[in-house]
Order: C-alpha cells, then sequence, then structure tokens
C-alpha cells in the first residue's frame, strides 16, 4: 500500500501517532520490529504498545495533578492509548492502571479497524532519506538505527538506565500478615501492603547493600540513573531512611493486624512494601519501587525475607536496561522536526520524555502535527498553560540543553500562576486555567 506517512515503532508514542493519521483517513505504514525475529532486553512479547515496566500510567486526578491533567487532555483528542486504558483499567486507587495484555490487545484491534494504516514487522535501520517519517522507536531503539540516527544528528544520544519491578502472584502472598489497603484510605483498598519493623526493615536494608548486582559492561558504567526509576538498592545507598521516605513510606497505612485496644485500627508500620493490581483478573501484582539490578537468585532470597512475602512466587523479576534518548532541545525543532532533516520528525520517550502517557502524548501531537502538514494547514501547538503544551515546549526548546534529562509532565513545566492564589489552591488553578485554555485551542482546530 502507497502511504503517506512512515512510522518507525509501534509503541506508546507510534501507535497514537498512527490513530491519530489514520482515523482522519491518512494513509500509514507502522513499522514495528518485534513480531519481525528481533526484540529488546525488556519486551517480551510482540503485541503494540507492550507495557515494559509498570502497569501504571499513574495519578488520574484531573483537578490536582499535572499526570492526571494530561490524561484529561488526552481524552479530549480522542487518543487511542487513554481509550485503551479504559477499556483495560484495574483498581488501583486514585491511579489509572492497567491489564498488560488486554491493553495491547485493545491497542491492535483499534489500529487494525483502521482501513488506511498498514501494520508491517519489520526492522528498520537506517533512517528513509525521503519522505514523511516519524521515528518513535522509544528507549530501546535497536543498535542499526541508532547509529543511523547519531550520524544524522551529528551528535551521541544521551542514555539512562531503566529498570524494571518484578511482579508477584496473588496467591503466593500471605494475607495474615499482609492487608488491602491504600494511602489514607483514599481510593479504596486497592494496595496490598506489606509491614516491616525497624529491626526488619534494617535487615532488608542491609541486604540490598550486600546483594550480588549484575555486572556492568563498560560501555555502562557511566551512564546515569534517571531519578524517576531509580533501582531500590541505589536508593538504599544513599542513606538509612532514604527507603522509608520513598517507596517504603508506612504513612497513611494503618496496619489492622497489630490493633489494640489504645490503637483501634492498628499502628502504622515502620516501613510497608506495597504491591499493585498488575492485570484485571487480580492475579499478579507488582512491588512499587521495587525496580533493581539485582541478580535473579538474590532477588527471590532478599525479597522473601519481607513479611507476607515468604513464600512469594514470582512471574517476572526485576530487570535492568539502557535507555537512549536525544538531545532534543538542540536537535530538534518546535514541531519534532529533525533539524538537519525536517521530513523525520521524532516522538516518545527517544526525545527525552519520560512515562507511559508523556510518550503517547508526543506521539498525538506528532500525529497532529504531521496531519496538518499533509492537509496544508499551519501548525498552532497547544497553549504552553496546557499539559500538553508545557510537555511540548520543554522538549523541544524551553529545557536547558547542557542538562537535559528525561521528565515526566509537572506543573513546574507550566508558565506560573497568579501570585495572589494561595499555595494550596494553586494545583487546582494549574487545571482549571489549562482545561480552559485547552477548549479554546481545540476550537481552533475545528
Amino acid at each position: 500500500m502507497a502511504y503517506d506517512v512512515h512510522i518507525i515503532g509501534g509503541g506508546m508514542a507510534g501507535s497514537e501517532a498512527a490513530w491519530q493519521l489514520a482515523r482522519r483517513g491518512l494513509k500509514v505504514r507502522l513499522s514495528e520490529m518485534r513480531g519481525a525475529g528481533d526484540t529488546t532486553p525488556a519486551h517480551q512479547g510482540t503485541g503494540l504498545a507492550e507495557l515494559v515496566c509498570s502497569n501504571s500510567f499513574r495519578s488520574d486526578d484531573h483537578e490536582n495533578n499535572a499526570v492526571g491533567l494530561i490524561h484529561h487532555e488526552m481524552r479530549q483528542l480522542d487518543s487511542l492509548i487513554m481509550g485503551a486504558a479504559e477499556v483495560a483499567k484495574v483498581p488501583a486507587g486514585s491511579a489509572l492502571a492497567v491489564d498488560r495484555d488486554v491493553f495491547s490487545a485493545e491497542v491492535e484491534a483499534r489500529l487494525a479497524a483502521l482501513p488506511s494504516l498498514e501494520v508491517v514487522r519489520e526492522r528498520i535501520d537506517r533512517l528513509p532519506d525521503a519522505g514523511l517519517t516519524i521515528v518513535a522507536t522509544g528507549p530501546l531503539t535497536a543498535a542499526a538505527l541508532a547509529e543511523s540516527i547519531g550520524a544524522a544528528t551529528g551528535a551521541e544520544s544521551l542514555a539512562f538506565f531503566d529498570a524494571i519491578a518484578p511482579i508477584v502472584h496473588r496467591d503466593s502472598i500471605d494475607m495474615d500478615v499482609a492487608w488491602m489497603a491504600a494511602r489514607w484510605d483514599k481510593g479504596g483498598k486497592d494496595y496490598i501492603n506489606c509491614p516491616l519493623n525497624k529491626e526488619q526493615y534494617i535487615a532488608f536494608r542491609e541486604g540490598l547493600l550486600a546483594g550480588e548486582k549484575t555486572e556492568f559492561r563498560e560501555w555502562e558504567a557511566s551512564t546515569p540513573y534517571f531519578e524517576g526509576c531509580m533501582p531500590i538498592e541505589v536508593m538504599a545507598e544513599r542513606g538509612e531512611d532514604t527507603l522509608r521516605f520513598g517507596p517504603m513510606k508506612p504513612v497513611g497505612l494503618d496496619n489492622p493486624h497489630w490493633a489494640t485496644a489504645e490503637h483501634p485500627n492498628g499502628r502504622w508500620p515502620y516501613a510497608v512494601v506495597q504491591l499493585r493490581q498488575d492485570n484485571k483478573l487480580g492475579t499478579l501484582w507488582n512491588m512499587v519501587g521495587f525496580q533493581t539490578k539485582l541478580k535473579y537468585a538474590e532477588q527471590v532470597r532478599l525479597f522473601r525475607t519481607i513479611p507476607g512475602l515468604e513464600k512469594a512466587e514470582f512471574a517476572r523479576l526485576g530487570g535492568l536496561h539502557r535507555n537512549t534518548f536525544l538531545n532534543s532541545p538542540v536537535l530538534l525543532d518546535r514541531q519534532l522536526r529533525l533539524k538537519s532533516a525536517p521530513h523525520v520528525r521524532f516522538a516518545g520517550q527517544i526525545t527525552g520524555c519520560e512515562g507511559y502517557v508523556e510518550s503517547a502524548a508526543i506521539g498525538l501531537l506528532a500525529g497532529l502535527m504531521t496531519t496538518d502538514q499533509l492537509q496544508g494547514r499551519d501548525w498552532s501547538a497547544p497553549p504552553r498553560t496546557t499539559a500538553l503544551g508545557a510537555l511540548l515546549s520543554h522538549v523541544t526548546g524551553d529545557a536547558e540543553a547542557e542538562t537535559y534529562q528525561p521528565m515526566n509532565v509537572n506543573f513546574g513545566l507550566f508558565p506560573p500562576v497568579d501570585e495572589s492564589v494561595k499555595k494550596k489552591e494553586r494545583k487546582a488553578a494549574y487545571t482549571a486555567r489549562a482545561k480552559r485554555d485547552l477548549i479554546g485551542w481545540i476550537a481552533t482546530r475545528t
């Protein structure tokens, strides 16, 4: 099939970009190397938009949270990823989490229903010399294509480590020790909580520090970690209480197994390990914030010292892979086009945004930009007061190029609200302003 746009990469960003283009009748070729005999160190299957790390899209609170706001904005623009997430969602308190397999299958089904879209299982080893192209190969871009991108940009891509959390079979968790609750009882009893007293916590931290780790290759030794996905043992190295103020924080979690007459609801443990539902059936639960580079046998031994997980059976153990991304503020223009080859756009995590929804959001915008280009319409970016506009602006020039690192969407990327707004009301002010401005921007596109 002849096509108007070639999209390379069938992850979150590539799938979203393909959806935005093809549902408007434009002809799209979507190339995905998985399924053609190739894979990556992190992927397990061949499904489009496979989730390789957490199954959570994080907060769905669109009134007080920047991530929830970008969810809202993407829904207003008929996002494929948000639509599939709604079908595949599982309980997760105030967060949006999904069954991985259901989610990927829903993405594939919706794309397959578009007659102007062709999905081809093939590996692309070099950037096309001509023709509109969107590169959305993500942080695990194949070596040959990465070399081609490096040659076109004239600069080396940056890199950081991204780690994968373990997944536990629900029926192997001892619920006589663990209990179900959300922090401060917000959103329902959607997390499994494993309590540790001070002695257990200290022993666990010492085990993390002493545990046998994956050895680094020479090219990995100087690659920095991304702060938002730090291996748990690296956090442990930063101080005795770092984990207790991070993924193992106990605040807002009353342990009913420790109830007394004086404290009928129980007491807060010294530290807590939380698990979040990972599939619709509720049979798989992932260890929240437990990304790790410990060797597999060491993971099994150490994680089974956690109260409630003494007999844990693991559906997947943690892992570590190297992610690559462009110095986008230098290399890309405001429409995500490669300055040295403007027929090529980049989208998703390879641009230096971080997170599932952020990746999909940049893919959505790349799809709309390319649509406007093909239809002869001048592109007008969403206002910087919106989550989409703030993230796009950061990626395409507002960030400091010398210190550019992967970034989740957050209110720090937005223009400040009026100083007269009280601090406790600022988040709501950011979201109210964004929603108002997004409506105005959408109106200009119709």
